[in-house]
């Protein structure tokens, strides 16, 4: 599990192993994450782009960026949270996840919200 807050944003994301969508013969390892965004500050906030930095047990680096998540730009007020699931492919059984979201505030400005980073890994697998 990660946890991080960024001017108010908090980013807390939960990852597993899909054991009956993944391959381990194929070299095809499936993980389900489910990410909370809550607005804990006292601004309006939405999401507008996501990256992510997506690292298999072999070091080797995948970069995604895109507009919004699983087809949404929420517009969190303050006390507000967005929950969704997505996943992820990798040619290994561990990885790690890490990114940031950007968001934007009605008075025009933009930070980047941290996605801290999470494992995501076979359950009782050593690292």
């Amino acid at each position: 599990m990660s946890n991080a807050i960024t001017q108010g944003i908090r980013v807390t994301v939960r990852a597993q192993y899909v054991a009956d969508r993944s391959s381990p013969s194929a070299k095809q390892y499936v993980f389900a994450y489910t990410v909370k965004i809550s607005n804990e500050g006292s601004a309006t906030a939405q999401l507008r782009t996501r990256h992510w930095v997506i690292t298999d047990g072999d070091g080797k680096v995948q970069e995604v960026r895109g507009d919004g998540v699983v087809g949404a730009q929420p517009l969190l007020e303050p006390g507000q949270s967005f929950e969704y699931t997505s996943g992820c492919v990798l040619p290994t059984p561990r990885g790690t996840m890490q990114g940031t979201y950007q968001m934007y505030r009605t008075s025009g400005e933009s930070f980047d919200a941290t996605i801290a980073p999470f494992a995501l890994s076979l359950p009782h697998s050593l690292n």
